[in-house]
């Protein structure tokens, strides 16, 4: 597999001498689990044998765990027994705490509560990442006073981070850290404790998202404050600025590169497009550099980000000046998005364009960075069901998008952020979630079990036919989503964790 190794954010390709060779699919393979043959026949589901691992070696030793939740072990308790396989079973067990155990750092400010949650193997804190490492954790909020608290410290800690610079994607521990140390020399505005200030309009929506489900989760509104109100309006100016209505806007971001993924055009403002409504996004959640730089599946992420924070305005915070704003900035880029951000596919019919210019100019692909288009129902920005959007998943999930890769260890989307022939296991986990297919997520299920190169964790992406060459060993997001599988599976369809 080819290694973008120019990349700070890609680890080398770990070797496991472990990896056991590829087996053939098997009758009995097809019939596991009761389900027809004819309808797992799509899937390679056994064409690759798991990598062996030591199932005793996997979480950090209690007094080494960086939180401890009662709510979150009785779950993962209860939820293991569901499970029939049990290296499945483990891997639940080890990767659904894994950003408690390892990444979360709660403390207070000013008596109040404040978590710094980095990634995993990079120290520092991505307003996406961190918000989608806890967000599985909201459901268990009210069970458990200390975890709320630490959630609520989540929400705090990226309140100041948006009123540091709403434009950059993440943050130091302190204002006194220096950056990253691929961001020391960016020709871009950097403030004290930016981590890196690369403009993605995901950063701020995760936020909202966050934000909203601790409300929803636990009722209280204390975080709403004074503090909390600035912050929203940041959030609405910045999008407002980045519609570009008015002129460029005060972003820009340039890089001494040589991957072209890593910088913007024009003098740090990106590829032109036409100023419609949507809101300019420099940079995907991959963190690599938009082409067109309306990018789809972000904007549609912002009118669901908008609903919710005019929601949290009205509701909670007791702003209706910001409800107003999100209201009529809602509106036009609703308007926007239906007019610019779809496109005939000659093969799939009418689907969302991964990202437009605004002057006819389309990019067709998918990313497995989320947001994607296969993950528009999980965000909530649709329905699993609705007619675009399986045009569009049919269309991501197949070999037109450029992006998906076939192997004889698992089917799935990768990224350019990582290169040909590298399956994200955040992809398989995406199209579960949004499944509307038993033996689809059955399938996803066993491509996740076996695809770990032996370590039982999640990776950010691993060879599409040998598992064993993968990216970042320690990812924090990939393990919590993996747990919130497991625990929807659990919920809504248990039978499906007797079958993988």
């Amino acid at each position: 597999m080819v290694k973008r190794t120019t990349h700070p954010r890609i680890t080398e390709m770990k070797n496991d001498s472990s990896s056991l060779a590829p087996t053939p699919i098997t009758r009995r393979d097809l019939l596991r689990g009761g389900m027809a043959a004819s309808a797992l026949a799509a899937f390679p589901l056994a064409q690759y044998k798991a990598a062996t691992w030591k199932m005793d070696q996997g979480r950090p030793p209690v007094g080494e765990r960086k939180f401890q939740s009662p709510a979150i072990e009785a779950a993962i308790q209860r939820v293991k027994a569901l499970i029939a396989d049990p290296v499945l079973g483990r891997m639940f067990e080890r990767c659904f705490p894994n950003t408690l155990d390892t990444t979360v750092f709660p403390g207070s400010v000013n008596g109040k509560p404040d978590t710094f949650v980095i990634t995993g193997d990079i120290d520092a804190m991505w307003l996406r990442d961190s918000s989608a490492q806890v967000h599985p954790y909201l459901p268990f909020a009210r069970q458990d006073a200390g975890l709320a608290r630490l959630l609520e410290g989540v929400v705090r800690r990226q309140t100041r981070m948006i009123l540091i610079d709403p434009y950059a994607n993440a943050f130091m521990r302190s204002t006194t850290d220096p950056p990253l140390s691929w961001s020391l020399h960016d020709r871009t505005t950097m403030k004290p404790g930016v981590a890196e200030r690369k403009w993605e309009i995901d950063s701020l929506c995760y936020t909202v998202r966050l934000a909203h489900g601790y409300w929803q989760a636990t009722g209280d509104t204390s975080p709403f404050d004074a503090e909390w109100r600035q912050a929203a309006q940041s959030i609405l100016t910045t999008f407002k600025q980045q519609q570009r209505l008015q002129g460029q806007g005060p972003y820009s971001f340039g890089r001494l590169t040589t991957n072209p993924y890593d910088t913007l055009a024009l003098n740090g403002y990106g590829n032109v497009a036409r100023p419609v409504g949507m809101i300019y996004s420099m940079f995907r959640p991959s963190d690599d550099s938009c082409v067109y730089p309306l990018f789809v599946p972000a904007n549609l992420f912002a009118v669901r980000a908008l609903e919710q924070l005019q929601e949290l305005a009205a509701k909670a915070a007791g702003a209706p000046g910001i409800a107003e704003q999100c209201e009529s900035l809602l509106e036009t880029v609703r308007a926007a998005l239906r007019q610019y951000g779809t496109v005939q596919h000659p093969e799939h019919g009418r689907i969302w364009a991964y990202e437009v210019d605004g002057y006819g100019n389309t990019l067709c692909m998918d990313d497995a960075n989320v947001p994607s288009l296969l993950s528009l129902p999980y965000l909530g920005c649709c329905d699993s069901n609705d007619p675009l959007y399986q045009n569009t998943r049919r269309f991501v999930l197949s070999t037109a998008n450029p992006w998906y890769f076939e192997g004889s260890a698992a089917q799935g989307i990768g990224s350019p952020h990582t290169g040909r022939n590298a399956i994200w296991p955040m992809s398989l986990l995406i199209r579960a979630l949004t499944s509307t297919h038993d033996e689809e997520i059955v399938a996803c299920l066993r491509w996740l079990r076996n695809t770990t190169g032996g370590t039982g964790y999640m990776h950010e992406s691993f060879d599409a036919s040998d598992p064993s060459q993968y990216t970042r060993p320690w990812f924090a997001w990939a393990n919590t989503l993996f747990g919130e599988l497991v625990l929807k599976l659990a919920h809504e369809k248990p039978s499906l964790l007797q079958q993988a």
